[in-house]
Parts: structure tokens; C-alpha cells; sequence
């Protein structure tokens, strides 16, 4: 009788494939020494270049026995040249799992997974591809590609330089790379630099020219990445990734209309990407369009939905929010101890708010000061969380790790957190000559506030707020994963914020922290004001050349890149009132939060 074929599209019936639950350890039968000549047999077919033939010999084997490995390869192979990714990434999966010391298998799935966009299961196999080569500078590469998609480039620098130094000699794709990492780190004249010399190495490769064309974006270069892309146009039709590359450079010239006209013109040849739309949208929201806009951004998010399988994960987000509140209680944290100071390293300032909230304007500023070294998103505090039970030798998931803290051999246990805090800081090469502070910026690092107050109990806190539908608009004109994907619709977008909001709320009853909230809206109405206060605050000399904050010539890392190298402008201030109507579905969700915060809704 036929068994149904598996829905990965490997081949096989699904009871040899995904549905497969292999033996328990030492309970699985010999090896058939026949089905291993099969195997070879579809080896060398496929070798001598009869895919066809290959194909049948390596389903038949796998079909009576699923996890013969140079089968699992061959079936791999033929799958991943006919693009079947799902398939080709199953049959790697079981075949690592079956040779857990091979780096093939494992090599591939790094290389599938970072084609796919799945930047955390590219990370786990480009991590095991070091492990088990660490002398191999094709591990080292997928390494540091997967640090680049994670937005870890001081780690992807390190084994770009990694792999140079045991390839001996100049790999131009590797040298594009690095380059990305040091761009993603605004040493912006170094990535110049090699994204030159990886052209001149390998002249008109397509992924070296356009990563070039962003950085001259980024860099406000806007002639030379023409250029470049004028270039890249010659060698083929334009890639998505090109044509968001040309329409941002026409948003920066002040031509909306001709950004539009260019997206328009690729939909009339195929549908747009997420990107694309959310792009299209932006540029239509510069030009009055208000109502097209709105139905690209949320056609944006719609496809990154469906893409990504499904959006916000609801009850993560409020099961872990529960969670904190019941620990972090007044109680709780008078019996608990506190991180002491380090006064031999610069300490850091954390820049708390929701994505879009004005964060990144905060930041640019700060760092227009010498004083203060800019470290971006940080995911430092979330990576102390999930690792707190393994580093405090606890039982328990955190926070109920945190009671660790009572034992006597366990008193000081969170200066080594803020030592792990800070070593890592200095590892992502954040500190520079002469900072006194640096920033930590990362989005919703509000919901670890509870771990950042015992941590660092006297560290300034600053919290952006800003007219929570404006905040909305934003959220769904720009993608972001922060928060449990709660950005992927309007509504998950307004229940999340609600949530963080009262978690703030919480910790400040509940602790003692050195906080101050800065209004958005503060800055663009009263700046020198605003910013003098935040200076005073962290306890710097403020200098009114931090009011320029375009000026910095540091790349700011974030989607906001291109608006904080503008001067201070009033036209996303109360940006909601041009989409009311269709931020109606939002309302119920954040009218109490509105008031609170003392804000109002324009009719």
C-alpha cells in the first residue's frame, strides 16, 4: 500500500521522513551492508552526473532504512540543486543529527538557513560548523555572515579576520563581508576601504557593489552609490535589495514621487516584497497620500505575517510579564542585594522605549559628546536573563533564579552579571578613548528592568515617551521583530505597548531606580531644554554642539538611520492625526494608557 508522500517535498513517504521518530539509543538495527553499496552506488550516479538515477537509488534505500547517511546526502544534494529548500533542510537536519561530527551537513544548513532569513537556526549550525572545523575558513565565514544577519559585527569581524588568516590570502566575498560587519559598527572609511579592494579582487560581483551602495547611502553619499548601482543595473535586472537601495536615495533627494513612480513600475512585473511596500508606503505618506500609504503598510505586514507563519506570540509576551511582576515585588527586592560599582570602566546609560519611539534621536545625541560612546542595540541584558539560571548554578528559569541571590555562597553572584555585562561590552569593541558612559539602547529593554536595577542599581535610565499613536503609525510604516513580534499588526502592536507600559509601572513601584522620562515631542519643541536636563541627568557638561545631532558622523544602526542625519524636524509629531480613521481599531486598546501619559486624541 502507498504511504503518503511527506509534506517537505523530499521524496519520501512521511512516516520515513518528517514524521520519522528515529530508535532509541541502542535499540536501532544493524545496518543492511547491501543498502550501504545502494547508497554508494547513488553516490557515484550522481557524481557521474545522473541525477534521475541518483534520485531512485537514494529514495529506495532511505524509504527501508531513514537514516543512512550518504543516502540523507545524496537526496540532500539533488533537493537543494532543485531549490526545495524545506526538503533539502530536513534531510541535513536528520543526516547532522546521524553524523553529528560531519561539517557538511551543518555547513549547509548555515548557508539554507541565512538564504531563508532564518538568522537564529543559521547561527546554531554556523556555531557547530566552528566546533567541528575550527581550523576551516569556509566556518568561520558562514560565522561571520550569521553575526552580520544577527547584528553582531564586532563578533562577525572577528571570524571574517579569522577566516582571511587561515585562507592566506584576500577572499573578496569574505572581504565584502567584513567590510559589512565594520560598516555595522560606523568604522564606515575601513568598510570603504575593502568594499574597493574586494572590487578591484572579483569587479562586478553583485553583492559586493550593492552592500557598497548602502554604505554610500548610509553615508550620505548619495551620488557615489548611484553609481554603484548604475553599475550593478548593467550586469542584470534589478534585485528587490536594489531597488529599495534606489528608492531610499530618492526619498533623501526630497523625490517621493519618483520613488513611488520606481516601485510602481516593479509591481507592474511582479508582486512587491514586504520590504518594498513598506518602503512604497513611506515615500506615499511624504507625498500626502495618506490613505495608499496606510494600505501598503499594512499589506507590508500582512506578507511578513504569512511569511513568518504567524505574529505576535501573545501568550510568551504575557506569560513572561506575569512572571516578573509576581517576582519583582517590593518584598522580594528588599531582601535581595545590589551589584556594586565599577569605577575603573566606563558604566552605561540605558535608553528604554518602544521601538519607534525616538530612541535612536536620543542616542544620536548623546553621542554627539565625546564623553559618550555609542552602543546601540545591545541584546546583552536579554542574552543575562536566559542565561542567569546557568551562570547562577539555579534550578529555576528566571527570574525565579534570582533567589539564588540569598544563599551565602551566592551574595555577590550580580557582580558577576554586571561583569558578564560589561566584558561583553568591551568584546563588541563598544567603549572608545576618553567615553565616560555608553549607551544601551536596545528596544524594550524596559522588561528586564527589575535585572538592570540590580545590576546596576545607580545607572541612569532614560525612558522615551512619545503619543502612543504616533508610536502606532511608525510601528506598522517599519519592520521590527522586538517584542515578540508584536509589531506585525496594528493591534498586537497596541497590545504590547500597553504591556511594557505597565510593567514600567510596576518596577517603579516596586524598586528604587534612577529613572527620568523624555518626551519626544520635548525634544522637538524645547531641544536645548530638553537635552540640557538629559545631560544633567547622566552627569555630564552638556555642550550645545550635541543640539546638532546630524552632525554625528557615527551610522546609526537602526531603521531611523537616515531621519537623525536631518536636522530636528516637526513632521512625525502627532503624524497620527493624517491616519485616524484607520487607527480607530487601536483606540480601545490604548485610550486609558493616552491619558495616563497625558496626552490627547484629535478628532
Amino acid at each position: 500500500m502507498d504511504h503518503p508522500a511527506c509534506d517537505c517535498g523530499s521524496g519520501l513517504s512521511a512516516a520515513r521522513c518528517c514524521a520519522y521518530v528515529p530508535e532509541a539509543e541502542g535499540t536501532r538495527p544493524p545496518d543492511d551492508p547491501a543498502l550501504a553499496g545502494e547508497a554508494q552506488a547513488a553516490a557515484q550516479a550522481l557524481r557521474g552526473g545522473d541525477r534521475a538515477g541518483a534520485e531512485r537509488m537514494s529514495l529506495a534505500v532511505l524509504e527501508r532504512t531513514p537514516h543512512q547517511p550518504e543516502a540523507l546526502a545524496v537526496l540532500a544534494e539533488i533537493r537543494l540543486g532543485q531549490g526545495g529548500n524545506a526538503a533539502a533542510a530536513a534531510l541535513l537536519e536528520r543526516l547532522a543529527a546521524v553524523e553529528p561530527a560531519n561539517f557538511w551537513p551543518v555547513n549547509k544548513l548555515a548557508l539554507l538557513e541565512l538564504g531563508r532569513g532564518n538568522v537564529e537556526a543559521a547561527e546554531r549550525h554556523a556555531r557547530q560548523g566552528v566546533r567541528l572545523a575550527p581550523a576551516n575558513p569556509q566556518a568561520h565565514n558562514l560565522m561571520g555572515m550569521a553575526m552580520t544577519e544577527a547584528h553582531r559585527p564586532a563578533l562577525g569581524e572577528y571570524h571574517c579576520r579569522r577566516a582571511l588568516e587561515l585562507a592566506g590570502r584576500r577572499i573578496p566575498l569574505v572581504l565584502a563581508n567584513l567590510a559589512t560587519c565594520l560598516k555595522n559598527q560606523g568604522k564606515v572609511e575601513e568598510a570603504r576601504a575593502l568594499y574597493r579592494e574586494a572590487d578591484a579582487l572579483a569587479p562586478d560581483n553583485r553583492q559586493t557593489l550593492l552592500a557598497w551602495a548602502q554604505l554610500e547611502e548610509a553615508d550620505r553619499r548619495l551620488d557615489e552609490a548611484d553609481a554603484l548601482l548604475d553599475r550593478l543595473e548593467r550586469l542584470g535586472p534589478p534585485s528587490p535589495a536594489m531597488l529599495l537601495v534606489r528608492a531610499a536615495i530618492l526619498g533623501r533627494r526630497k523625490r517621493a514621487d519618483a520613488a513611488v513612480a520606481l516601485l510602481d513600475r516593479a509591481e507592474r512585473t511582479r508582486p512587491l516584497r514586504p520590504a518594498e511596500r513598506l518602503e512604497r508606503g513611506r515615500q506615499l505618506d511624504r507625498l500626502g497620500r495618506y490613505d495608499e500609504a496606510w494600505a501598503d503598510f499594512e499589506a507590508g505586514k500582512r506578507q511578513m505575517r504569512e511569511a513568518a507563519g504567524g505574529g505576535y506570540r501573545r501568550e510568551d509576551a504575557a506569560g513572561m510579564a506575569a512572571e516578573l511582576r509576581a517576582f519583582f515585588t517590593r518584598e522580594r527586592l528588599d531582601l535581595l542585594p545590589r551589584a556594586g560599582l565599577r569605577t575603573d570602566v566606563p558604566q552605561p546609560v540605558f535608553i528604554l522605549g518602544f521601538p519607534r519611539s525616538g530612541t535612536t534621536l536620543l542616542e544620536q545625541t548623546l553621542t554627539a559628546s565625546p564623553l559618550v560612546a555609542a552602543g546601540d542595540e545591545l541584546t546583552l541584558v536579554h542574552e543575562i536573563a536566559a542565561a542567569a539560571p546557568r551562570l547562577l548554578a539555579s534550578p529555576w528559569d528566571y527570574p525565579g533564579a534570582l533567589t539564588e541571590l540569598w544563599m551565602g555562597d551566592r551574595r555577590e553572584a550580580l557582580d558577576t552579571l554586571r561583569d558578564h555585562y560589561l566584558q561583553r561590552v568591551r568584546q563588541l569593541g563598544v567603549l572608545r578613548e576618553g567615553a565616560r558612559l555608553f549607551t544601551d539602547k536596545m528596544p524594550l529593554n524596559e522588561t528586564h528592568l527589575g535585572l538592570i536595577g540590580l545590576m546596576f542599581p545607580g545607572a541612569p535610565l532614560l525612558h522615551l515617551i512619545r503619543h502612543p499613536l504616533d508610536i502606532m503609525v511608525s510601528a506598522m510604516s517599519n519592520a521590527f521583530t522586538h517584542g515578540a513580534h508584536c509589531g506585525s499588526a496594528l493591534e498586537t502592536a497596541a497590545e504590547h505597548l500597553v504591556l511594557s507600559a505597565e510593567l514600567v509601572a510596576h518596577y517603579r513601584t516596586a524598586m528604587d531606580l534612577n529613572y527620568r522620562t523624555v518626551r519626544y515631542e520635548d525634544m522637538i519643541d524645547d531641544q536645548k531644554a530638553t537635552v540640557r536636563g538629559v545631560f544633567d541627568f547622566v552627569g555630564l557638561p552638556f555642550d550645545p554642539a550635541v543640539l546638532n545631532h546630524e552632525a554625528n558622523p557615527r551610522y546609526a544602526r537602526t531603521a531611523s538611520y537616515a531621519q537623525v542625519t536631518e536636522k530636528l524636524y516637526d513632521r512625525s509629531r502627532y503624524r497620527y492625526r493624517h491616519y485616524r480613521r484607520q487607527l480607530e481599531p487601536a483606540l480601545p486598546i490604548l485610550a486609558p494608557l493616552i491619558e495616563r501619559l497625558g496626552y490627547t486624541i484629535d478628532a
